[in-house]
């Protein structure tokens, strides 16, 4: 027995298959309590001013902080193998996404 794998619990996670087709999103909406952060994904097509939910994912504080080590953790790794993502904060928003005015509420 490995002593660095002693409390190490193998799951078996099952993918269904329309989960595996899984839901494109260009847009997620995050808020949070002092017992939750609630992510809600959605999808905007220029020229079409609604957009609906799609997917909403409501977790700990302490997992929404460990899923953004991963997410961290996925980038370096993509980055160091096909480049630096480039993101152009200075550019105008897609789709017309505007900042919302400090303190306004945006759901």
């Amino acid at each position: 027995m490995n002593p660095n794998n002693e409390n190490t619990q193998q799951i078996n996670i099952e993918l269904g298959e329309k989960e595996a087709e899984g839901i494109y999103s260009n847009l997620a909406i995050i808020t949070h309590s002092p017992a939750e952060f609630v992510i809600d994904f959605t999808r905007v097509v220029p020229g079409v001013p609604k957009a609906r939910v799609l997917s909403r994912i409501i977790t700990t504080p302490q997992h929404a902080k460990m899923l953004l080590r991963a997410l961290k953790d996925n980038i370096d790794k993509f980055e160091s193998r096909f480049g630096e993502i480039k993101v152009d904060a200075q550019s105008a928003p897609q789709f017309g996404f505007i900042n919302p005015d400090k303190g306004e509420q945006i759901n």
